[in-house]
């Protein structure tokens, strides 16, 4: 029996540590506070109570959870549409050309995305780049009102998640054999029954991961509703945001961002489940 390496031990519970000190724990506090009163004074009180979840049982958190799931479904849907060809086409280039791709993909994540957001204001302006163009062109006769408005919050979400979906998406089609596709076109299939009977399932993982990656963090990206909506349109990121800076209720927003770590866990069982019955080889889908 070979004694595990220093730096293996080292990695994995520096890890560990890391996990336990800046994840778990704070999640721990923030579950005892939702039990606990509200305190104008102090924030909370050492009392237990559940009005942490009484506050959002009312309509108006409801409506604005049912949508934040509407805007983060429609962020994925169309950060998948887009994604997709983009992705496939990456695949299929040649490695000096994708390297390339790939390194242009990667470099937005080298600085914030809240600075980001805010330079997407100084295109989306009225005086913006967008605009300018447009206006240049002739293809519109006034400034158009983009900014501050639910379009602008889209794309700000979509722009900001777009390579979380790319990325999944080219790890399973670069892995996606040409010969399938060149079988089933001489098994008499088109374009489109060759995708949706071999490319859509074989490559049904990393739309899976892709959909997960963009769904989940679209539910809480606050800041981007704030910048590009002019907190006009609330995410449920918002509202727990609110909560603790603005009307100082921190047993609400606790007791919200629980059940929002519930059902992002709920979720993540979900494609977990949905991965194991999902076709990796050919002969998953009969070829």
């Amino acid at each position: 029996m070979t004694r595990p390496s220093f730096f293996k031990v080292a990695a994995i519970g520096g890890t560990a540590a890391w996990l336990a000190v800046f994840a778990l724990l704070p999640f721990l506090l923030i579950l005892v506070v939702s039990f606990l009163a509200r305190d104008p004074s102090s924030f909370v009180a050492p009392s237990f109570s559940l009005e942490g979840y009484a506050g959002i049982g009312d309509g108006a958190f409801l409506r604005i959870f049912l949508d934040s799931l509407a805007w983060a479904a429609t962020t994925a849907a169309a950060c998948l549409l887009l994604g997709y060809p983009f992705a496939y086409g990456l695949a299929r280039l040649r490695t000096k050309r994708k390297n390339l791709f790939l390194l242009l993909i990667i470099i937005p994540f080298w600085t914030n995305s809240l600075i980001r957001t805010y330079a997407l204001v100084f295109i989306l302006k009225a005086q913006g780049l967008l605009n300018t163009a447009l206006l240049g062109l002739g293809l519109v006769d006034q400034p158009l009102e983009i900014l501050y408005t639910d379009t602008a919050v889209l794309v700000g979400l979509i722009y900001t998640l777009l390579p979380f979906m790319i990325l999944p998406l080219y790890s399973s089609i670069e892995k996606l054999d040409p010969r399938l596709l060149e079988a089933a076109k001489d098994l008499g299939a088109g374009r489109f029954r060759a995708f949706f009977a071999v490319s859509l399932p074989l490559t049904w993982p990393g739309i899976l991961a892709g959909t997960m990656l963009t769904f989940l963090p679209a539910l809480g990206m606050f800041y981007v509703a704030d910048v590009l909506g002019g907190a006009k349109s609330l995410l449920i990121g918002n509202f727990i945001k609110n909560q603790f800076l603005t009307a100082r209720d921190w047993p609400t927003g606790s007791g919200a961002s629980v059940v929002l770590t519930g059902i992002m866990i709920l979720l993540l069982l979900f494609y977990g489940g949905s991965g194991k019955g999902a076709p990796r080889k050919p002969e998953d889908i009969g070829a």
